[in-house]
């Protein structure tokens, strides 16, 4: 696997954890954090050494949306190269319908089961 440390910014504190239980069903050697907070996350971001080999970014949150995060975010040089999945509750045709989809590498609706959430992680994880 490529992605060895990933980073879930997500304000759901329980999708969020179900996430991080999901991604260490898989794997062991994948490092999942999580933030609630995506200025916060933002932060954490460009004071880092170690940077995430993949971001998935919820789109609904508060203070800045899933684009205005990727905007801020791509304006730091050491930041650009890291790609970002939206991860959001919105079907892919709304998503693009409301112009979600924005400098990603992809976007994908939020399973409803945990079963399946624990298969696009693989799926995603061995993609590389």
């Amino acid at each position: 696997m490529l992605y060895r440390n990933i980073l879930l910014i997500d304000d759901d504190i329980d999708d969020a954890d179900v996430f991080i239980e999901a991604i260490n069903s898989l794997d062991k050697n994948v490092t999942c954090l999580a933030e609630t907070n995506p200025i916060k996350a933002l932060e954490f971001l460009k004071s880092t050494k170690i940077l995430p080999d993949l971001i998935f970014l919820d789109y609904n949150m508060p203070v800045i949306n899933g684009n205005e995060f990727i905007e801020k975010m791509r304006a730091v040089e050491k930041l650009k190269p890291i790609p970002v999945i939206i991860y959001s509750s919105y079907s892919e045709n709304a998503a693009a319908q409301l112009s979600i989809i924005h400098d990603t590498e992809r976007y994908i609706s939020k399973p409803n089961t945990f079963t399946e959430l624990a298969a696009l992680l693989k799926n995603i994880l061995e993609e590389q």
